[in-house]
Order: C-alpha cells, then sequence, then structure tokens
C-alpha cells in the first residue's frame, strides 16, 4: 500500500446550543493509494470506486456502495487524473 496523493476536504457539521445555530468545519484530507481510497469515515478498494467527478466545490466518488461527496475547495483534477491513470 504506497500514497499516491492526497487531497483536502472539509466536512461542515451544523450544531444548535442554546438555541443558536453554529457551522463547525473540520479539514481532512482523502488519501489515494495504489489500492485504495481513504477517507476520514470510509475506505474504499479501488475495485469498488467506478468514476470519480468535480463540480464546482464537490469531489463525487461513484462507489458500488453508492455516491460519496466530499466538499473541496481547491479544483481537484490532478487527484482525479491520478485515480484514473491507476484504474487504467
Amino acid at each position: 500500500m504506497k500514497l499516491v496523493a492526497t487531497h483536502p476536504y472539509i466536512q461542515v457539521i451544523r450544531k444548535i446550543e442554546w438555541n443558536e445555530q453554529k457551522y463547525i468545519e473540520t479539514h481532512h484530507l482523502i488519501r489515494l493509494f495504489d489500492d485504495r481510497i481513504i477517507t476520514s469515515n470510509d475506505e474504499f478498494l479501488l475495485e469498488q470506486v467506478l468514476d470519480m467527478s468535480y463540480r464546482t466545490n464537490f469531489l463525487y466518488l461513484h462507489t458500488n456502495r453508492g455516491l460519496f461527496s466530499y466538499n473541496v475547495k481547491k479544483n481537484p483534477n490532478y487527484f482525479i487524473r491520478l485515480f484514473k491513470n491507476l484504474k487504467q
């Protein structure tokens, strides 16, 4: 298992305390290895990931377990290109 690339993403949690709504941003990394993808909550073998796409501010992992979206600030095109090269 060799690390190929990483890309930052943000998880936004909405919390209500004392009748006040707060948004808490936590920063994480999605890590691409030569045989799998690991996020803070999930792990996918490359065989389970069917495709990866990007629309403004969202990176999408299309897997055999469903669609997973990640809020990203930076364009992940290089990360996606590395993933697609590994899948070939």
